[in-house]
């Protein structure tokens, strides 16, 4: 049979995500930070939107979900709805004439004239390790190849104050000797705080230990021995030093109050704290009150009285092709946030009547739940679930907690009736049960498992081994030596 090549039409009908419902997405996934930012870059670019200060509760969501259903295009159920959709290309910005331009560059700085002064600016700039380095080899260093080589051994330096790379070949390529190099290093080694720059541990735990005066040459065989110590063969490291068991204990609490990695406080950048984007709080008929942080939830409105003006005076049809843009992706953004911050409130209110037991009483009952038994229950798809719970933090009278940390596997009871549990909670009680273990009966493994079949928890030793390293808890063997340590 021949194969022909030909052109024809056809018409059918294709479902297609419009760039508005590609927007809406991409709003519930991201975390109140990412929001902010995101919004922030819309109110410069945009010259129809503005920010409305006006504190909106959680009440107003619920009361205005029915009032909000007729959103063009979002569906309160659904995140993932696809619709036919004709999608206009965006006019260039040739196309915008000066009357346009001067209107839009006239309300922006209306708006941030009285902003000009940025206090940020007046914040001084915390030094780095680096620049420290540097300046204390201005103050130590005056010739200029002693400052060569210091500069080479500076660019070595990282965060933590250790060297990397080799000396040697550094030496090598400076055409200089070893025991010059070293001195440089030794004179790098006085600036503040002790123990920068360093080679390796044991160097800069020994310069912090000078500094203090307290360094011997016993703490110095027990710093040539680290590998022992961070094994915790203690008794093979006291027969090298040649120590009893309560000197060598004196010696490693010497050496547990030092700083490990002394570079890490310079030019420290702050952690970001995390602002929980729902609150839950005790409400009085003993049940529990979901609420979204307005705090966390930036506020914009369409200005349609810019907008009606602006329309009045703009006679080209780039200029009206981009005024129309304009208002259709405020409208937009208006309405994604509102969904978004609907949204999230629903499947917050979901959780915590799944996981009341938790707020309740703690996180030994917290059930298992996944995001298929959240979408049913509020009918909503399992990716909707998925981008809520996804870098949005809940506040509760129990602490600061992820959705997605209401979210865990079922481990089996023993019982043939039982219930089954959290996988969350067995890893408390496993915690639990460790914290409390005396030096003379340490837990393994196997006897945490014989434990957990007691109270009807029905968990394999791998298991129990795989939550331990989870929780960054050592094994028996090393949590006696630990203890011995301790006692």
């Amino acid at each position: 049979m021949a194969l022909l090549a030909k052109m024809e039409l056809r018409q059918g009908q294709q479902l297609v995500m419009t760039p508005q419902l590609q927007q809406a997405i991409k709003l519930l996934q991201f975390s109140n930070i990412e929001l902010a930012a995101f919004v922030e870059a819309e109110l410069e670019r945009n010259p129809l939107l503005e920010r409305d200060d006006q504190d909106v509760t959680s009440k107003a969501y619920i009361e205005n979900d029915e009032a909000n259903t007729d959103h063009e295009g979002l569906d309160s159920r659904d995140f993932d709805i696809c619709r036919e959709s004709t999608v206009l290309d965006r006019p260039s910005s040739e196309a915008h004439t000066t009357t346009l331009s001067q209107l839009t560059n006239s309300r922006k700085n209306n708006n941030f004239e009285q902003h000009d002064s940025n206090i940020e600016s007046y914040v001084s700039i915390n030094m780095s390790l680096r620049e420290h380095l540097h300046n204390h080899m201005q103050l130590c260093l005056t010739d200029p190849g002693d400052s060569i080589i210091a500069i080479h051994i500076i660019d070595m330096v990282d965060d933590a104050g250790y060297i990397v790379g080799d000396l040697s070949e550094t030496a090598i390529k400076l055409g200089v000797t070893y025991e010059r190099l070293e001195r440089v290093l030794r004179l790098l080694q006085t600036a503040e705080p002790a123990g920068i720059p360093a080679r390796n541990l044991a160097e800069c735990l020994r310069l912090q230990l000078q500094e203090r005066n307290r360094f011997d040459p016993l703490i110095g065989a027990v710093l040539e021995n680290l590998p022992l110590l961070a094994t915790h063969k203690l008794a093979e490291l006291r027969r090298v030093v040649n120590v009893s068991m309560d000197e060598l204990t004196e010696m490693i609490a010497e050496l547990k109050s030092l700083n490990p990695k002394p570079g890490y406080s310079f030019d420290a950048t702050p952690m970001q704290p995390v602002v929980a984007d729902v609150i839950v709080s005790s409400a009085a008929n003993n049940g529990w009150a979901v609420e979204l942080n307005s705090e966390t939830l930036p506020r914009v409105l369409v200005d349609r009285t810019y907008y009606a003006t602006v329309s009045r005076c703009v006679k080209s049809n780039g200029e009206k092709s981009y005024l129309q843009e304009c208002f259709q992706t405020a409208n937009w953004l208006v309405k994604s946030l509102d969904q978004r911050a609907r949204t999230i409130l629903r499947v917050s209110q979901e959780i915590v009547r799944q996981q009341d037991g938790f707020f309740a009483h703690g996180v030994q009952h917290l059930r298992p739940l996944n995001l298929k038994t959240i979408a049913e229950a509020i009918s909503m798809h399992e990716s909707t679930i998925s981008r809520v719970t996804s870098n949005k933090y809940m506040s509760t009278p129990r602490g600061v907690f992820e959705l997605k940390y209401f979210f865990s596997s079922a481990i089996a009871s023993s019982d043939e009736d039982g219930d089954v549990y959290s996988s969350e909670a067995v890893r408390c009680r496993i915690k639990t049960m460790i914290d409390n273990e005396s030096q003379n009966a340490i837990l393994s493994d196997d006897k945490i498992v014989e434990l957990l079949k007691q109270n009807g928890i029905d968990i394999a030793r791998r298991t129990v081994a795989k939550y331990r390293d989870l929780m960054r808890i050592p094994s028996s063997v090393q949590r006696r030596r630990e203890k011995r340590l301790r006692f």
